[in-house]
């Protein structure tokens, strides 16, 4: 039996993790900080020492979004129908169960960044717009993007902690009108993508790090601070601020939350019921969305 989690902040510990690994995720944290775009002009009467970080995936959209960009970017011949159809079950897999798997989520979003490898910034940028209109914009969960408007009107800063790629954080920041994004940044040579990262991908310990930059960058205290998430995987974050909330949670994230007496907040109900049946049928429609998209591609080329 898992032992229950420690009831205050004092006395977490979190696993040992390999020098290396500990210098990726800071030096993830740190680009990513310092590269954050502050896009809305603060008022006389903001709240300039408390803000917002909203993880993105299953917490303000539906489905994670660096599949979503995927499947924009194999319509646009990318790469192959047998890399989606990968990505494909990862994707119904994480929609449906709701579990974020660590394994799965380092091998997608590591493949999806490394198919930009020798693109342009400034294409990734204008296709990125284009593919939030076709397949992100109608995902966006409701609940949540109201809470987040919540925290603007009170004139606090909202940022997205994202590891997709911070090209696309930032198209999504701007245009849900947030503050901005800190995102994976992927390194680039005069402007082409390399395929390779800056230090890590955004991801766990990397957040609480970007999260802290940010706060000491624009003077924030961490304790008025709210940070949202649907993963255990983004206790780091969580435990960085304040006032942590648990929007659509994994089922170790919600036992976590209900032990610290965190808010919680699903604006999955009325999914749940069916989440069994539609598995299947969700796992079926998107290799077949994903076939069919191959067979156009080919028929175009023949």
């Amino acid at each position: 039996m898992t032992p229950p989690p420690p009831s205050s902040k004092q006395g977490r510990k979190s696993p040992a993790r390999p020098p290396n690994l500990q210098r990726r995720s800071q030096l993830a944290g740190e680009a990513a900080a310092a590269i954050a775009e502050v896009e809305s002009a603060l008022s006389i009467e903001s709240d300039s020492t408390a803000a917002a970080f909203f993880d993105v995936d299953n917490t303000v959209m539906q489905g994670a979004s660096i599949f979503h960009l995927a499947r924009g970017l194999h319509r646009r011949e990318f790469f192959t129908t047998r890399d989606i159809l990968g990505a494909a079950w990862k994707q119904a897999y994480f929609r449906i169960v709701g579990v974020e798997d660590p394994d799965h989520v380092a091998d997608a979003r590591a493949s999806a960044l490394s198919f930009i490898a020798g693109h342009t910034v400034t294409e990734l940028e204008e296709l990125g717009e284009e593919i939030f209109d076709e397949r992100m914009a109608h995902r966006i969960w409701p609940g949540t993007r109201a809470l987040a408007q919540l925290h603007l009107d009170q004139g606090q800063r909202v940022w997205l902690v994202t590891a997709a790629p911070i090209e696309i954080a930032t198209i999504i920041a701007r245009r849900l009108g947030l503050t901005g994004a800190l995102g994976t940044v992927a390194e680039h040579v005069d402007g082409v993508y390399t395929g390779a990262l800056v230090g890590e991908m955004l991801h766990g310990s990397a957040k609480a790090v970007a999260v802290k930059e940010v706060a000491e960058r624009f003077g924030l205290d961490l304790e008025r601070c709210s940070a949202y998430s649907d993963s255990y995987n983004d206790l780091p974050m969580l435990n960085a601020v304040g006032d942590p909330c648990a929007i659509n949670p994994d089922s170790r994230l919600r036992e976590y939350a209900r032990a610290q007496g965190w808010r919680i907040r699903d604006y999955r109900t009325g999914r749940k019921a069916a989440r069994a049946g539609l598995f299947t049928a969700a796992l079926a429609g998107a290799a077949a969305g994903t076939v069919a998209a191959g067979a156009a591609i080919r028929r175009k080329v023949g």
